[in-house]
């Protein structure tokens, strides 16, 4: 695909004052990385304002462990690293961070993807005309104005990165980081990667980048160029990179270093912090409630581009009613003549259908966005909204799910006819199925690092679901280890608050049916209780479920700030 022009630098309609870029100091910085050891060895380098540098090396060398040090996302074992002169903060808006994975999704068009990323870093307040025109700004600086009303999924490798790049550039940052933003494509458009980057450093930012790409080092102003033991085995001018190691060309550079050739060079005075600067207020962040609804917005509107998702959303009750229709005949009901076998099972299929629903909606909802989660997380994300969106947005789909099922199975007189006394209770069950059933997916997703293993974890929750709800082999049968399994399983639940609702246990007495009273031996209490008592319980399990997630992110986010891969 052809890259498009990028513009040095945005047409200026009006004054845009220049970035005050923010300088960088390293002291003796050593860095372990827990089971790998020792990753970077006593480094010392500065980076002064807007200035551009590339941080190179072979692999194992420690390139992204020193990015993300540099960048504060992680401590160094030893040693000191000073933005301004003094220790790094929190992430601000003032920073940017653009790691190797895509820090944007990929259903919606770009303008409307930078919108709502500008909702979630800008000041809370900032007039709608501002975000628009500030992401506007930001499309034309990268070339990226023609592409706006494209499904970010549609660009380009090239451009996808220059996507992401635009999300940083949002809050005019002061330095941005970036790991390998040129690895994977083609040499035309990585230079006009660099190139957009080199304007970025002339306005003002400091630009720190980690490359493979040996084109890289000779279109920046310094280079910190690491040995495979991490550490600096060059830090000066990209033309006078080659002489240093008495080498002809960049490649013949690698090979010195890989041999242990080192510049020696005078470490940089450690006592000079002329520089340090009181730290500027952090800007106030979009609140809890805001973060919600425009993740909600974010949420709905992904839903609704993704074409897998609405397939799933559509055929999974369509599966489930076509199901009930072929399995089981009209009238298991009849309060003359029931079926008590058909109707335990038409509740516990109503059940697990409901579960199915929640838990196939959740498995992929998180895996798939982590990278961006991470990434909004260090601009002020908070989980608890991220989370509660997730819910605002599933929740309405799977209640309407739930609802048309009960709708149709009486519809086909596979269910009483009965009053809303019933089939309130009935949805209620349902619904709180499905949230459960939700909410543990959420976890799944959480948990897992691809979503490849979300798919393998929906047969592994399903299966103890069914074989230890209580439908086919009764609780009261079970034997000890079973019964304990089961009081685990919210699909147990859900099946006994189904059956109290639609008054199973009165239907076998009354019904006159032989196989009624044994029914009722195998199941013991089963159906006893109120159904209020397993919507307790399936309430109780989505607050775990939810508290776990919760647990996991935050963790995932920390870890993922401070992650450093080995293999770098």
């Amino acid at each position: 695909m052809s890259t498009p022009p990028m513009h040095p630098r945005a047409p200026i309609d009006v004054p845009v004052p220049s970035v005050n870029g923010l300088r960088l100091r390293a002291r003796r910085v050593s860095r372990e990385v827990r089971g790998v050891g020792r990753v970077l060895h006593d480094i010392s380098c500065d980076v002064a304002p807007g200035q551009l540098t590339v941080i190179a090396g072979s692999s194992g060398a420690g390139k992204t462990v020193l990015l993300q040090t540099l960048a504060g996302l992680s401590a160094p074992t030893e040693g000191e690293v000073l933005h301004d002169g003094a220790q790094p903060g929190p992430p601000g808006p003032e920073f940017g961070f653009v790691p190797q994975e895509d820090i944007i999704h990929r259903e919606l068009p770009l303008h409307r993807t930078l919108v709502y990323a500008a909702g979630l870093r800008m000041p809370p307040g900032t007039p709608t005309e501002t975000v628009t025109a500030r992401v506007d700004r930001v499309l034309d600086t990268l070339g990226l104005s023609d592409r706006a009303a494209t499904p970010v999924r549609a660009l380009s490798g090239g451009e996808r990165k220059r996507a992401s790049i635009a999300v940083e550039l949002l809050t005019r940052p002061r330095v941005l980081f970036l790991d390998e933003p040129t690895s994977g494509l083609d040499p035309v458009t990585g230079a006009a990667l660099l190139r957009t980057l080199r304007a970025l450093a002339e306005d003002g930012t400091t630009v720190v980048l980690t490359t493979h790409v040996l084109a890289d080092l000779l279109r920046c102003d310094q280079v910190v160029f690491l040995s495979s033991g991490g550490e600096v085995a060059y830090a000066g001018e990209p033309a006078a990179l080659c002489g240093a190691f008495g080498a002809r060309t960049v490649e013949e550079v690698y090979e010195a270093v890989a041999g242990g050739a080192r510049v020696e060079r005078a470490t940089p005075d450690d006592a000079d912090r002329s520089d340090a600067v009181s730290p500027s207020p952090r800007a106030p962040r979009v609140g809890a409630l805001s973060q919600w609804a425009l993740l909600t917005r974010r949420g709905t509107a992904l839903l609704l581009h993704n074409r897998l998702s609405v397939a799933v959303l559509a055929g999974s009750p369509v599966m489930i009613v076509a199901m009930f229709a072929v399995l089981f005949r009209a009238g298991a009901f009849d309060p003359v003549a029931p079926d008590p076998g058909s109707t335990a099972m038409i509740m516990f299929w109503i059940a697990f259908g409901a579960f199915f629903f929640g838990l196939t909606y959740g498995l992929l909802q998180i895996c798939t966005e982590l990278p961006v989660l991470r990434r909004e997380w260090l601009a002020g994300l908070r989980i608890g909204p991220y989370i509660a969106s997730k819910l605002t947005t599933m929740l309405p789909v799977l209640a309407l799910a739930d609802a048309l099922l009960l709708l149709v199975l009486r519809a086909l007189d596979r269910l009483p006819a009965a009053g809303w006394g019933t089939y309130g209770s009935l949805f209620a069950s349902s619904v709180l199925a499905s949230a459960a059933a939700l909410s543990l997916g959420l976890l799944a997703s959480a948990a897992v690092s691809e979503p490849g293993q979300a798919t393998l974890m929906l047969p592994l929750l399903c299966f103890p679901q069914v074989l230890f709800s209580g439908a086919f082999v009764p609780v009261p049968r079970m034997t000890v280890a079973g019964e304990a399994i089961s009081w685990a399983m919210t699909n147990r639940w859900a099946f006994e608050a189904l059956g109290s609702g639609v008054g199973l246990e009165p239907l076998w007495r009354a019904g006159g049916s032989p196989l009624g009273p044994p029914l009722l031996d195998s199941y013991g209490d089963s159906f006893g209780h109120p159904a209020d008592r397993g919507w307790l319980i399936l309430a109780g399990f989505t607050l775990v479920f939810l508290v776990l997630t919760w647990l996991i992110l935050v963790r995932k986010c920390r870890d993922g700030a401070a992650r450093s891969r080995a293999g770098r």
